[in-house]
């Protein structure tokens, strides 16, 4: 089946508001430092009252890698819930205008749009504080059968996986993208969302994964190790593809028989982590998608993740097909 789109995301469509701060304003507001928590609206509320002045920028995980993918000049769509409300005409405007398909409709009533609230450290590193609002309400019903058989991968972030419903939206979008011949790929996202569904997500990586993402840390809490040899010893019997990201270490990609130790992209400064997983899955889906090998889909994604952590927020700012062309010159 001749595929019109290279990559389709199903994840949280989340509007981040991202703010600086130091260690203590983290013990202050009792947050865990580097982590993603999930916070109910009067904590969402709390909070935004007590950071300081931020920037707003459409995000979700999936989010980001479908606009770091267009920005490469990849074709994607995007499956995710947003409330009708001004925030969610923000993210629409936003992925859309990228060239992104995004058709799911929007609701009329219930949680307004999802917002995650992302703490800044001067060490770089981000602390996410996330209410899914709209978020868990996306349902199977809500998976188009027409979007996910014209994609060559189907993308899943781990993030959606907590509501029950998502768990059946990612099933049905695996069987869809498998029965038509698209491939499925999953981000383990978190290894604190690891650790809450480990069997589950054993199960859907065992059983519908043919693409794997994790950090070091996600992919040895999915298999209970002490060691990074150790998951990678056994992730390479379980799918197709593994990226396993390893910050300034670089990554370990592999496929099929083959394992590759690739280098991180050299950086001036690390201001931001935020979004560097996300568009390490961009750059690597992209090459994925036209044909590339392993390394060369490996040596994207760094690229890729190398722009996004020189600046605050979680999607390129710098032009990510010129970066590239001059990056592999």
């Amino acid at each position: 089946m001749t595929k019109s789109l290279d990559v389709v995301a199903i994840g949280n469509a989340i509007v981040d508001v991202i703010a600086r701060c130091d260690d203590a304003f983290l013990s202050a507001q009792n947050i865990d430092k580097g982590a993603m928590t999930l916070i109910d609206a009067d904590r969402a509320e709390s909070l935004y009252a007590a950071m300081g002045p931020g920037v707003e920028v459409s995000g979700g995980s999936a989010g980001n890698t479908i606009a770091g993918l267009a920005a490469l000049g990849g074709r994607g769509g995007y499956i995710g819930k947003v409330r009708d409300d001004e925030l969610g005409k923000v993210f629409r405007h936003d992925i859309t205008a990228q060239g992104v398909r995004f058709e799911t409709a929007s609701a009329i009533d219930g949680p307004p749009t999802a917002r995650c609230l992302v703490l800044v450290t001067p060490d770089a590193q981000r602390s996410m504080n996330t209410y899914l609002g709209a978020c868990v309400n996306l349902t199977p019903n809500d998976v188009p059968r027409d979007l996910i058989e014209a994609a060559q991968v189907v993308y899943l972030e781990g993030y959606l996986f907590d509501p029950p419903e998502a768990k059946k939206a990612f099933v049905e979008a695996a069987r869809l993208a498998h029965a038509s011949g698209g491939k499925v790929a999953l981000s383990l996202s978190d290894p604190f969302c690891v650790d809450r569904h480990r069997a589950a997500f054993q199960e859907l990586v065992t059983h519908h994964i043919d693409i794997l993402f994790a950090n070091e840390d996600e992919i040895i809490s999915l298999f209970e190790v002490k060691r990074f040899d150790d998951a990678l010893q056994k992730i390479r019997f379980e799918v197709e593809t593994a990226a396993l990201t390893r910050s300034e270490r670089g990554a370990v990609v592999v496929h099929r028989d083959e394992v590759h130790v690739l280098d991180a992209e050299p950086v001036e400064t690390v201001v931001d982590t935020t979004g560097a997983g996300d568009l390490y899955a961009a750059g690597f889906l992209h090459g994925y998608t036209r044909g590339d090998d392993a390394v060369a889909c490996g040596r994207l994604g760094a690229i890729a993740a190398a722009e996004v952590i020189g600046h605050v927020g979680a999607r390129p700012e710098a032009d990510l097909k010129a970066l590239v062309a001059k990056r592999l010159s």
